[in-house]
């Protein structure tokens, strides 16, 4: 039997896939095996290095949550600020005017091709010589400021490929029935491009939340990574579990963040579906209308 994307394996090719399945599993229990061996080895499997999460909860109170309320925080701020300005360097790329679409281009560029975590120093730097922003928010305020410059360069290009992606009947349409090109984005490109960009914007706004434990690396923003130290110094050789626990912490923020996104492409998908129509009659015609 032959799928449209990819022909059906036989029995000797399903045999072998079983085989790589079964290999896979057996060393992966054989890793986790020497790992638990060595953590036991080290006493990092010992009660008293994992009970201050389950039974203290301070440790949650004064170290954990105001970590993760710092990370949330500066990464909604990031997002907020970043998602805009991406999306509109995106059609800034895409304009028809020369003037317009090459210094868009070059900024984009520029600060795609630059690691975050420079632009975080910079930022922090410009900060300190130029601003009078007090020394307790300026991590954070760096923090921002790195995460925006790249990510919106980075979702810009999102954005441009997502636009590029359809087919070009749907600009042909649009200028036969009259509509303008800013009309055109406005209400035939951008709303259908949105499905397609969705998962690289998800994937985009992760990074975002992950980007944040730089700023706690270097720059001593208390987000929820920089609360590592903290545990260790007032509970003892802790690093193991701490670090488990903070992994785990993100895990669970990220998939919170990856459902919400594919419960809202799927919500998008079943009303365009269910209308049958991406742009409102009466605002197309009264906008057409002032042309």
């Amino acid at each position: 039997m032959t799928s449209v994307l990819y022909d059906e394996p036989g029995p000797r090719a399903k045999r072998r896939n079983h085989l790589y399945t079964v290999l896979f599993l057996v060393v992966f229990a054989l890793t986790a095996w020497w790992v638990f061996n060595a953590m036991s080895d080290k006493g990092q499997l010992e009660s008293d290095k994992w009970s201050p999460f389950v039974t203290d909860s301070k440790v949650w109170t004064t170290f954990l949550l105001p970590g993760l309320w710092e990370t949330v925080k500066a990464a909604a701020l990031a997002v907020v600020i970043a998602l805009p300005l991406g999306a509109a360097l995106g059609i800034g790329r895409l304009s028809d005017h020369a003037w317009v679409r090459v210094p868009v281009g070059a900024v984009v560029e520029f600060f795609r091709a630059i690691p975050v975590l420079l632009l975080m120093v910079f930022a922090s730097a410009a900060f300190v010589q130029f601003t009078d922003i007090e020394s307790d928010v300026r991590p954070m305020y760096a923090v921002i400021t790195g995460l925006v410059l790249y990510n919106a360069s980075v979702i810009a290009e999102i954005v441009r490929a997502g636009i590029l992606s359809l087919p070009n009947g749907q600009s042909d349409a649009a200028k036969a029935i009259g509509m303008r090109k800013g009309q055109t984005m406005s209400y035939v490109l951008l709303p259908q491009a949105v499905t397609a960009m969705l998962p690289a914007l998800v994937s985009q706004l992760v990074v975002i939340v992950k980007d944040t434990a730089l700023g706690g690396a270097i720059l001593g923003f208390s987000e929820l990574l920089y609360q590592n130290r903290a545990i260790t110094a007032n509970y003892g050789a802790n690093t193991i579990a701490t670090l488990t626990v903070i992994a785990l912490i993100y895990i669970a923020l990220n998939f919170v963040l990856t459902g919400f996104a594919s419960w809202l492409e799927g919500r998008i998908r079943r009303a365009k579906k269910s209308t049958g129509a991406i742009v409102d009659i009466e605002e197309m015609e009264s906008g057409i209308s002032k042309v």
